[in-house]
């Protein structure tokens, strides 16, 4: 019977909410988020834009192929500068991504192409890739 349990597996990291809390907008800088939270790992991606954490979960059950049943993004942007612009932790409903949290200085959201594109490949990525990690 235990061979039949579906086992999960997390990959990649998205800080907790409290861990995000003690980020604050308009003050922290690319340096104290760093100190604060961490930088991505190699599972996320940094760029010109902001911080990307990207965290999937996974389910195995017995031969079937694995199948991702959750992923959450968070997103930490900056301004030119380099000071905290908007955190936001985006998942997924029903295939479409959601905004689960926000905290912003401006409404306007950075790098929704790309994150559209980190939350719109649910399945697509393969848990192989990410062993390691």
């Amino acid at each position: 019977m235990a061979g039949c349990a579906s086992v999960y597996r997390n990959h990649g990291y998205v800080p907790t909410d409290t861990d995000l809390e003690q980020v604050q907008v308009g003050v922290d800088t690319r340096e104290t988020v760093a100190e604060k939270i961490g930088r991505p790992s190699a599972a996320g991606l940094l760029n010109d834009v902001g911080w990307y954490y990207v965290q999937s979960r996974w389910e195995f059950y017995g031969p079937r192929e694995p199948k991702e049943i959750d992923r959450q993004v968070v997103a930490v942007t900056f301004t030119e500068s380099g000071v905290v612009e908007n955190v936001e932790r985006f998942g997924l409903e029903q295939g479409r991504a959601v905004v689960l949290s926000r905290r912003v200085t401006d409404s306007n959201i950075k790098g929704v192409t790309f994150l559209r594109q980190l939350l719109g490949n649910i399945g697509n990525l393969r848990p192989e890739a990410l062993e390691g990690l």
